[in-house]
Protein backbone atom coordinates (compact mmCIF):
# COMPACT_ATOMS: atom_id res chain seq x y z
CA UNK A 1 0.00 0.00 0.00
CA UNK A 2 1.11 3.28 -0.90
CA UNK A 3 2.74 5.03 1.88
CA UNK A 4 2.32 8.88 0.93
CA UNK A 5 0.17 11.08 2.99
CA UNK A 6 -2.85 13.43 1.92
CA UNK A 7 -4.20 15.37 -0.48
CA UNK A 8 -6.96 18.19 -1.02
CA UNK A 9 -9.19 16.68 -3.95
CA UNK A 10 -9.07 18.61 -6.72
CA UNK A 11 -9.99 18.29 -10.81
CA UNK A 12 -7.22 15.18 -11.84
CA UNK A 13 -4.89 15.58 -13.98
CA UNK A 14 -2.19 13.95 -16.20
CA UNK A 15 0.54 16.20 -16.82
CA UNK A 16 -2.77 18.47 -16.89
CA UNK A 17 -5.36 19.49 -13.98
CA UNK A 18 -8.72 18.92 -15.22
CA UNK A 19 -11.57 16.20 -15.03
CA UNK A 20 -11.11 13.50 -17.36
CA UNK A 21 -13.66 12.45 -19.93
CA UNK A 22 -16.03 9.73 -19.51
CA UNK A 23 -14.98 6.08 -20.58
CA UNK A 24 -16.82 5.02 -23.47
CA UNK A 25 -19.39 2.38 -20.69
CA UNK A 26 -20.23 5.17 -18.75
CA UNK A 27 -23.51 5.16 -20.16
CA UNK A 28 -25.67 3.70 -17.50
CA UNK A 29 -24.75 5.56 -14.16
CA UNK A 30 -26.95 3.66 -11.95
CA UNK A 31 -24.84 1.81 -8.57
CA UNK A 32 -26.49 -1.43 -7.53
CA UNK A 33 -23.27 -3.06 -6.00
CA UNK A 34 -20.04 -2.07 -4.48
CA UNK A 35 -17.10 -3.91 -3.74
CA UNK A 36 -14.75 -2.02 -1.15
CA UNK A 37 -11.46 -3.18 0.07
CA UNK A 38 -9.90 -0.43 1.79
CA UNK A 39 -9.00 -0.75 5.00
CA UNK A 40 -10.60 2.28 6.32
CA UNK A 41 -12.08 2.91 10.48
CA UNK A 42 -15.64 1.46 10.86
CA UNK A 43 -16.88 5.11 11.06
CA UNK A 44 -15.32 5.70 7.28
CA UNK A 45 -15.94 2.50 5.57
CA UNK A 46 -19.44 3.58 6.91
CA UNK A 47 -19.25 7.15 5.02
CA UNK A 48 -18.70 5.57 1.77
CA UNK A 49 -21.73 2.62 2.45
CA UNK A 50 -24.01 6.01 3.01
CA UNK A 51 -22.39 7.43 0.13
CA UNK A 52 -23.07 4.75 -2.43
CA UNK A 53 -26.57 3.91 -0.77
CA UNK A 54 -29.13 1.92 -1.68
CA UNK A 55 -26.58 0.01 -3.33
CA UNK A 56 -25.46 -3.11 -2.12
CA UNK A 57 -22.27 -2.61 -0.04
CA UNK A 58 -19.36 -5.36 -0.02
CA UNK A 59 -16.69 -4.74 2.28
CA UNK A 60 -14.11 -7.42 2.22
CA UNK A 61 -9.79 -7.57 3.21
CA UNK A 62 -7.42 -6.59 0.53
CA UNK A 63 -6.48 -9.95 0.88
CA UNK A 64 -9.79 -12.04 0.74
CA UNK A 65 -9.65 -13.42 -2.36
CA UNK A 66 -12.76 -15.57 -2.41
CA UNK A 67 -14.62 -12.42 -0.90
CA UNK A 68 -13.73 -10.15 -3.95
CA UNK A 69 -14.32 -12.85 -6.27
CA UNK A 70 -17.54 -13.44 -5.30
CA UNK A 71 -18.33 -9.59 -4.79
CA UNK A 72 -17.29 -9.04 -8.37
CA UNK A 73 -20.02 -11.34 -9.79
CA UNK A 74 -21.79 -8.35 -9.17
CA UNK A 75 -20.12 -5.09 -8.76
CA UNK A 76 -20.84 -1.91 -10.60
CA UNK A 77 -18.33 -0.32 -8.41
CA UNK A 78 -15.01 -1.32 -6.78
CA UNK A 79 -13.07 0.90 -4.41
CA UNK A 80 -9.61 -1.03 -3.67
CA UNK A 81 -6.48 -0.12 -1.83
CA UNK A 82 -4.15 -1.01 -4.47
CA UNK A 83 -4.33 -1.48 -7.56
CA UNK A 84 -5.94 -3.31 -10.37
CA UNK A 85 -5.83 -6.69 -11.81
CA UNK A 86 -6.77 -9.20 -14.87
CA UNK A 87 -9.87 -10.14 -12.17
CA UNK A 88 -11.47 -6.88 -12.12
CA UNK A 89 -10.97 -6.85 -16.04
CA UNK A 90 -12.58 -9.60 -16.27
CA UNK A 91 -15.82 -9.09 -13.87
CA UNK A 92 -18.86 -9.23 -15.82
CA UNK A 93 -20.56 -5.72 -14.62
CA UNK A 94 -18.05 -3.11 -13.56
CA UNK A 95 -17.84 -0.15 -15.15
CA UNK A 96 -15.78 1.80 -12.34
CA UNK A 97 -12.55 0.94 -10.35
CA UNK A 98 -11.56 3.80 -7.65
CA UNK A 99 -7.99 3.02 -6.76
CA UNK A 100 -6.80 4.47 -3.44
CA UNK A 101 -3.77 5.99 -4.03
CA UNK A 102 -2.41 8.86 -5.94
CA UNK A 103 -0.25 7.19 -9.12
CA UNK A 104 -2.05 5.09 -11.09
CA UNK A 105 1.00 4.05 -13.45
CA UNK A 106 0.37 0.02 -12.73
CA UNK A 107 -2.91 0.44 -13.90
CA UNK A 108 -2.90 2.20 -17.06
CA UNK A 109 -2.87 -0.96 -19.23
CA UNK A 110 -4.09 -0.49 -22.75
CA UNK A 111 -6.54 -3.57 -21.64
CA UNK A 112 -8.35 -1.07 -19.38
CA UNK A 113 -9.60 1.30 -22.57
CA UNK A 114 -10.07 -2.04 -24.45
CA UNK A 115 -12.55 -3.17 -21.68
CA UNK A 116 -13.89 0.51 -21.08
CA UNK A 117 -13.16 0.67 -17.78
CA UNK A 118 -13.58 4.19 -16.09
CA UNK A 119 -10.50 3.93 -13.45
CA UNK A 120 -9.86 6.50 -10.92
CA UNK A 121 -7.56 7.70 -7.65
CA UNK A 122 -6.75 9.27 -4.71
CA UNK A 123 -4.75 12.20 -6.19
CA UNK A 124 -4.89 15.38 -4.72
CA UNK A 125 -4.99 13.85 -0.80
CA UNK A 126 -0.85 13.76 -0.49
CA UNK A 127 -0.25 16.95 -2.06
CA UNK A 128 0.99 19.22 0.38
CA UNK A 129 3.50 16.58 2.49
CA UNK A 130 4.46 15.61 -0.50
CA UNK A 131 5.75 19.33 -2.13
CA UNK A 132 6.82 19.80 1.37
CA UNK A 133 8.84 16.70 0.61
CA UNK A 134 10.79 18.06 -2.43
CA UNK A 135 11.59 21.36 -0.47
CA UNK A 136 13.29 18.97 1.94
CA UNK A 137 15.18 17.59 -0.59
CA UNK A 138 16.17 21.02 -2.12
CA UNK A 139 16.60 22.65 1.27
CA UNK A 140 19.05 19.88 1.95
CA UNK A 141 21.35 19.63 -0.66
CA UNK A 142 21.22 23.59 -1.23
CA UNK A 143 22.38 24.34 2.47
CA UNK A 144 24.90 21.02 2.23
CA UNK A 145 22.90 18.92 5.20
CA UNK A 146 25.33 16.02 4.70
CA UNK A 147 28.16 17.79 5.35
CA UNK A 148 26.65 19.91 8.07
CA UNK A 149 25.47 16.65 10.12
CA UNK A 150 28.76 14.93 9.16
CA UNK A 151 30.48 18.56 11.35
CA UNK A 152 28.00 17.58 14.21
CA UNK A 153 28.67 14.25 14.50
CA UNK A 154 32.39 15.10 14.91
CA UNK A 155 31.39 18.03 17.55
CA UNK A 156 33.46 20.54 14.85
CA UNK A 157 32.63 24.16 14.50
CA UNK A 158 34.25 25.69 11.64
CA UNK A 159 33.02 26.16 8.04
CA UNK A 160 32.65 24.04 5.46
CA UNK A 161 34.91 24.58 2.33
CA UNK A 162 33.46 26.79 -0.31
CA UNK A 163 30.28 27.20 1.92
CA UNK A 164 30.35 31.29 1.63
CA UNK A 165 29.50 30.41 -2.43
CA UNK A 166 26.47 28.64 -1.43
CA UNK A 167 23.92 30.53 -2.34
CA UNK A 168 20.22 30.47 -1.05
CA UNK A 169 16.97 29.92 -2.69
CA UNK A 170 15.72 32.86 -2.83
CA UNK A 171 15.92 34.64 -5.95
CA UNK A 172 16.64 31.01 -7.73
CA UNK A 173 14.36 29.13 -10.57
CA UNK A 174 12.29 26.30 -9.92
CA UNK A 175 11.73 24.36 -12.79
CA UNK A 176 8.74 22.04 -12.60
CA UNK A 177 7.60 18.88 -14.26
CA UNK A 178 3.92 18.32 -14.52
CA UNK A 179 0.71 20.41 -13.08
CA UNK A 180 -1.23 18.11 -11.41
CA UNK A 181 -1.97 18.43 -7.42
CA UNK A 182 1.54 17.84 -6.02
CA UNK A 183 3.17 20.60 -8.65
CA UNK A 184 0.72 23.18 -7.56
CA UNK A 185 1.66 22.66 -4.04
CA UNK A 186 5.51 23.22 -5.13
CA UNK A 187 4.71 26.52 -6.76
CA UNK A 188 3.11 27.96 -4.40
CA UNK A 189 5.95 26.87 -1.85
CA UNK A 190 8.29 28.09 -4.33
CA UNK A 191 7.24 31.62 -4.62
CA UNK A 192 7.02 31.55 -0.72
CA UNK A 193 10.94 31.05 -0.73
CA UNK A 194 11.24 34.31 -3.44
CA UNK A 195 12.01 31.34 -6.07
CA UNK A 196 11.05 32.22 -9.96
CA UNK A 197 8.72 29.11 -11.05
CA UNK A 198 9.00 27.72 -14.68
CA UNK A 199 6.34 24.90 -14.97
CA UNK A 200 6.59 22.51 -18.27
CA UNK A 201 3.36 20.61 -18.30
CA UNK A 202 1.32 18.42 -21.24
CA UNK A 203 -1.97 20.37 -21.61
CA UNK A 204 -2.23 23.82 -22.00
CA UNK A 205 -3.09 25.53 -19.21
CA UNK A 206 -4.57 29.77 -17.54
CA UNK A 207 -1.97 31.69 -16.00
CA UNK A 208 -1.57 30.57 -12.34
CA UNK A 209 -0.24 33.22 -10.10
CA UNK A 210 2.26 31.27 -8.76
CA UNK A 211 3.97 30.49 -12.12
CA UNK A 212 6.25 32.70 -13.72
CA UNK A 213 6.67 31.08 -17.22
CA UNK A 214 3.49 28.26 -18.08
CA UNK A 215 5.46 25.51 -20.99
CA UNK A 216 2.84 23.43 -22.82
CA UNK A 217 4.17 20.49 -24.74
CA UNK A 218 0.58 20.48 -26.40
CA UNK A 219 0.99 23.77 -27.50
CA UNK A 220 4.29 23.16 -29.15
CA UNK A 221 7.03 24.14 -25.89
CA UNK A 222 9.81 21.88 -25.25
CA UNK A 223 11.63 20.79 -22.10
CA UNK A 224 14.64 23.16 -23.28
CA UNK A 225 14.21 26.66 -21.42
CA UNK A 226 13.26 24.85 -18.18
CA UNK A 227 16.44 23.19 -18.09
CA UNK A 228 18.76 26.17 -19.49
CA UNK A 229 17.16 28.08 -16.32
CA UNK A 230 16.10 25.88 -13.52
CA UNK A 231 18.35 25.78 -10.34
CA UNK A 232 16.23 23.03 -8.69
CA UNK A 233 13.83 20.87 -10.94
CA UNK A 234 11.27 18.90 -9.29
CA UNK A 235 9.78 16.10 -11.14
CA UNK A 236 5.70 15.68 -10.03
CA UNK A 237 4.37 14.15 -13.58
CA UNK A 238 2.69 11.21 -14.29
CA UNK A 239 5.10 8.16 -15.60
CA UNK A 240 3.31 7.24 -19.24
CA UNK A 241 4.92 5.97 -22.38
CA UNK A 242 5.52 9.83 -23.28
CA UNK A 243 7.11 10.34 -19.93
CA UNK A 244 9.27 7.64 -19.75
CA UNK A 245 13.11 8.46 -19.41
CA UNK A 246 11.89 11.85 -20.09
CA UNK A 247 15.08 12.81 -18.18
CA UNK A 248 18.41 11.03 -20.12
CA UNK A 249 21.50 11.91 -21.57
CA UNK A 250 20.48 14.81 -23.41
CA UNK A 251 18.77 16.40 -20.58
CA UNK A 252 21.19 16.35 -17.73
CA UNK A 253 23.84 17.78 -20.30
CA UNK A 254 21.70 20.40 -20.89
CA UNK A 255 21.03 21.31 -17.07
CA UNK A 256 22.96 24.05 -14.95
CA UNK A 257 26.12 22.48 -13.64
CA UNK A 258 24.95 23.96 -10.25
CA UNK A 259 21.43 22.55 -10.57
CA UNK A 260 19.33 19.69 -8.25
CA UNK A 261 16.93 17.74 -9.70
CA UNK A 262 14.35 15.91 -7.48
CA UNK A 263 12.17 13.20 -8.51
CA UNK A 264 8.69 12.89 -6.26
CA UNK A 265 6.95 10.77 -9.48
CA UNK A 266 7.99 8.09 -10.13
CA UNK A 267 11.69 6.35 -10.81
CA UNK A 268 10.80 5.72 -14.80
CA UNK A 269 10.75 9.40 -15.66
CA UNK A 270 14.49 9.39 -14.73
CA UNK A 271 16.89 7.23 -17.13
CA UNK A 272 19.13 6.22 -14.01
CA UNK A 273 22.05 4.94 -16.01
CA UNK A 274 22.33 8.30 -17.58
CA UNK A 275 21.93 10.42 -14.21
CA UNK A 276 24.80 8.01 -12.59
CA UNK A 277 26.65 9.11 -15.05
CA UNK A 278 25.64 12.63 -14.91
CA UNK A 279 26.98 12.42 -11.47
CA UNK A 280 30.26 11.10 -12.31
CA UNK A 281 30.84 13.61 -15.04
CA UNK A 282 29.56 16.60 -12.50
CA UNK A 283 27.20 17.74 -15.03
CA UNK A 284 24.42 18.49 -11.81
CA UNK A 285 25.32 19.80 -8.62
CA UNK A 286 23.33 16.56 -7.05
CA UNK A 287 19.65 14.64 -6.67
CA UNK A 288 16.91 14.13 -4.47
CA UNK A 289 15.01 10.86 -4.75
CA UNK A 290 12.20 9.35 -3.22
CA UNK A 291 11.55 6.66 -6.07
CA UNK A 292 13.23 4.48 -7.87
CA UNK A 293 13.76 1.84 -11.25
CA UNK A 294 13.56 -0.69 -9.41
CA UNK A 295 11.71 -0.57 -6.09
CA UNK A 296 13.76 -1.21 -3.76
CA UNK A 297 16.78 0.50 -5.47
CA UNK A 298 18.73 -2.42 -4.85
CA UNK A 299 21.81 -2.29 -2.69
CA UNK A 300 24.53 -2.33 -5.28
CA UNK A 301 23.16 0.61 -7.30
CA UNK A 302 25.93 3.32 -7.44
CA UNK A 303 23.33 6.16 -6.67
CA UNK A 304 23.36 4.73 -2.78
CA UNK A 305 26.97 6.17 -2.26
CA UNK A 306 27.24 9.70 -3.98
CA UNK A 307 27.59 11.80 -1.38
CA UNK A 308 25.15 14.57 -3.08
CA UNK A 309 22.35 12.37 -3.50
CA UNK A 310 19.68 11.74 -1.31
CA UNK A 311 16.95 9.13 -1.45
CA UNK A 312 14.42 8.61 0.19
CA UNK A 313 12.25 4.85 0.24
CA UNK A 314 9.09 6.42 -1.47
CA UNK A 315 7.76 7.40 2.25
CA UNK A 316 6.50 10.71 3.21
CA UNK A 317 4.68 11.72 6.12
CA UNK A 318 1.32 11.81 6.61
CA UNK A 319 -1.48 14.97 6.75
CA UNK A 320 -3.65 14.34 9.40
CA UNK A 321 -6.90 13.54 7.62
CA UNK A 322 -5.39 11.67 4.87
CA UNK A 323 -8.33 8.90 4.67
CA UNK A 324 -11.29 11.74 5.09
CA UNK A 325 -9.09 13.64 1.52
CA UNK A 326 -9.87 10.06 0.23
CA UNK A 327 -13.06 9.59 0.94
CA UNK A 328 -13.91 13.31 -0.54
CA UNK A 329 -12.88 12.57 -3.58
CA UNK A 330 -14.66 9.05 -3.29
CA UNK A 331 -17.83 10.71 -2.20
CA UNK A 332 -17.71 13.37 -4.92
CA UNK A 333 -17.01 11.16 -7.58
CA UNK A 334 -20.20 8.95 -6.83
CA UNK A 335 -22.46 12.23 -7.72
CA UNK A 336 -20.51 12.96 -10.56
CA UNK A 337 -20.72 9.35 -11.64
CA UNK A 338 -24.29 9.31 -11.18
CA UNK A 339 -25.22 12.59 -13.26
CA UNK A 340 -22.69 11.42 -16.23
CA UNK A 341 -20.37 13.75 -15.32
CA UNK A 342 -16.30 13.94 -15.43
CA UNK A 343 -14.78 12.09 -12.80
CA UNK A 344 -11.80 13.60 -10.74
CA UNK A 345 -8.16 11.88 -11.29
CA UNK A 346 -9.61 9.41 -14.22
CA UNK A 347 -7.10 7.71 -16.26
CA UNK A 348 -7.15 8.53 -19.79
CA UNK A 349 -5.54 6.72 -23.22
CA UNK A 350 -2.96 9.37 -23.12
CA UNK A 351 -1.79 7.87 -19.96
CA UNK A 352 -1.09 4.55 -20.87
CA UNK A 353 2.03 3.08 -19.71
CA UNK A 354 3.38 -0.64 -20.91
CA UNK A 355 6.82 -0.09 -19.38
CA UNK A 356 8.53 -1.68 -16.55
CA UNK A 357 6.10 -1.58 -13.67
CA UNK A 358 8.67 -1.54 -10.72
CA UNK A 359 9.12 1.84 -9.85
Amino acid sequence: MNQRSARRPRPALAIGGRPQPMQPNHRNPSIRSVLATVMFEPDQVEQLRRAFAPAEFVHVAPWDNAGIAGALEDADVAVITGDLDDRYLAAPRLAWVHCDHSGLTRSARPEVFERGLIVTGSAGRSAPALAQHGFYFALALTFDARGLFEMQDAHLWRFIDGYEKKLALWGKTLGIIGFGHTAREMARLGKAFGMRVVVYRRRPAEKDPDVDVMLSSDDGDHLGPLLDEADVIMIAAQLTDATRHLFSTREFARMKGTAFVINMARGGIIDQDALVEALRAGEIAGAGLDVATPEPLPPESPLWDFPNVMITPHVTPAVPDRTQRSIDIIVENIGRYRAGEPLLNALTERDVYTGDRRG
